[in-house]
């Protein structure tokens, strides 16, 4: 094993469907149905919000406040989680923390629909971000692993293209059942995957990093000892933070927003879900396609923030009066242009080392999701007086800013061998 970067193949570029074919592996398989369900559960809280706080006894004009509460608990266990289950991905091995997420996460999500007081609403949703922390990052340093450089990234958008159709389903069996039914429904879904006893093959890069002369694994303060290691990781965050910008604000609490911003007609966090999400499955498929056939992630995600940052400025200008029929494919285009998940995850695992890929891939994925948390404590303390839509777009102009300047300096990684270790 190396312990410095492979030079780039030149040869990797352009769409091969035979290459497409190649990388559906069981090991893709897998992970694609565990990111699935992963998917659901992340998202199904943000779509039952409402009727079951309201179901609890919370007032109609508190959900907003409650519901932000709770959402940030979700998101301060998706931040220890990511530390976490990263450290033991590349301690332990990749495999049993991917199984052992998707077990945590199933768990809590089933007991979520049996809370009767918003205590125990928080302790489940704190919980169910620790298990939904681990599974995606985990399960694209694997893929990353033990897919030939040329193949992973369509691997990687396999996963992301069908695991993000989990939120379609929630937002469908959210409109047909009880919230307490979709619940049931998504953590049976995750034991259900369990059930199925599929036995995957560690990857054989974490595999001989377990060497006596191997660096430390799995050590996450790593990342903040060396200058090259964190500008890497920081600025592979910076680039991501607009995905949940749109997915935390935009969707989350579009029905609110479409209200402040004049839309005609119902909207609901189902609905937003429904039709981002449905964009956000074809903005994945499409990113790997492109990062492939231009052989870059960085122009790749760099076109992919811009058809972002335009769909945000129509959100908020051109709204008022306009049908909610019009505002869902607005959501529908919203979802196309965050679609580079995917490209940012693969991204983030090709800037880093056998021995700390986990741990970087994972948390920094989560601490994208977590942004959410300073994001919603400063709506709930501007919205009163600035109003929503006002706040959310003076976030919005420093996430995008932010994502830029990151994409400027971010290294490229297309084709990088990842054999090779950080010291």
């Amino acid at each position: 094993m190396t312990t410095a970067n492979a030079t780039d193949d030149p040869g990797l570029s352009g769409v091969r469907w035979s290459s497409f074919r190649q990388a559906l592996t069981p090991t893709v398989l897998v992970a694609t149905l565990g990111y699935f369900v992963d998917i659901y559960d992340l998202l199904l809280f943000r779509i039952v919000r409402e009727p079951s706080l309201l179901a609890l006894g919370v007032p109609e004009s508190q959900t907003l406040s409650v519901g932000l509460t709770l959402d940030n608990f979700q998101q301060a266990g998706l931040l220890i989680g990511g530390v976490l289950w990263g450290s033991l991905g590349d301690k332990r091995g990749r495999v049993s923390v991917l199984y052992g997420s998707i077990l945590l996460y199933s768990v809590s999500n089933l007991l979520n629909a049996f809370v009767t007081t918003i205590p125990q609403y928080e302790a489940l949703r704190l919980l169910a971000g620790i298990g939904l922390a681990g599974e995606l990052g985990v399960a694209i340093t694997l893929v990353s692993e033990v897919l030939p450089p040329g193949v992973r990234g369509y691997g990687t958008t396999i996963i992301a293209t069908v695991g993000v159709l989990g939120a379609v389903v929630a937002a469908s069996v959210a409109k047909l059942f009880t919230w307490k039914i979709a619940y049931l429904v998504g953590g049976g879904l995750g034991l259900a995957l369990l059930l199925l006893r599929v036995r995957l093959a560690e990857s054989g890069l974490f595999s001989h990093g377990q060497a006596p002369q191997a660096a430390s694994r799995g050590n996450f303060f790593m990342l903040f000892t060396n200058a090259s290691r964190f500008r890497r990781y920081a600025l592979s965050i910076l680039m991501a933070i607009p995905i949940w910008f749109v997915i935390g604000l935009l969707i989350a609490y579009g029905n609110k927003l479409a209200a402040a911003l004049g839309v005609v007609g119902t909207v609901t966090p189902a609905d937003t879900i429904l039709w981002a999400y449905s964009g956000l499955a074809v903005g994945d498929l499409s990113s790997g396609l492109v990062s492939q056939a231009l052989g870059s992630r960085r122009k790749t995600i760099a076109g992919y923030v811009v058809l972002t940052l335009l769909a945000t400025v129509v959100y908020f200008t051109s709204m008022r009066g306009q049908s909610a029929s019009t505002f869902l494919g607005l959501c529908f285009l919203l979802g196309v242009g965050v679609g580079y998940w995917a490209m940012f995850m693969q991204s983030t695992a090709e800037q880093f080392g056998t021995n700390l890929r986990a741990t970087a891939t994972t948390s920094a994925s989560n601490f994208v999701r977590a942004a959410v948390i300073p994001m919603g404590m400063i709506v709930k303390a501007y919205a009163p007086t600035m109003g929503l839509p006002a706040v959310v777009m003076s976030i919005g102009a420093v996430v995008f800013g932010a994502a830029f300047l990151a994409l400027w300096f971010l290294p490229e990684t297309f084709g990088k061998s990842l054999d090779f270790l950080e010291e």
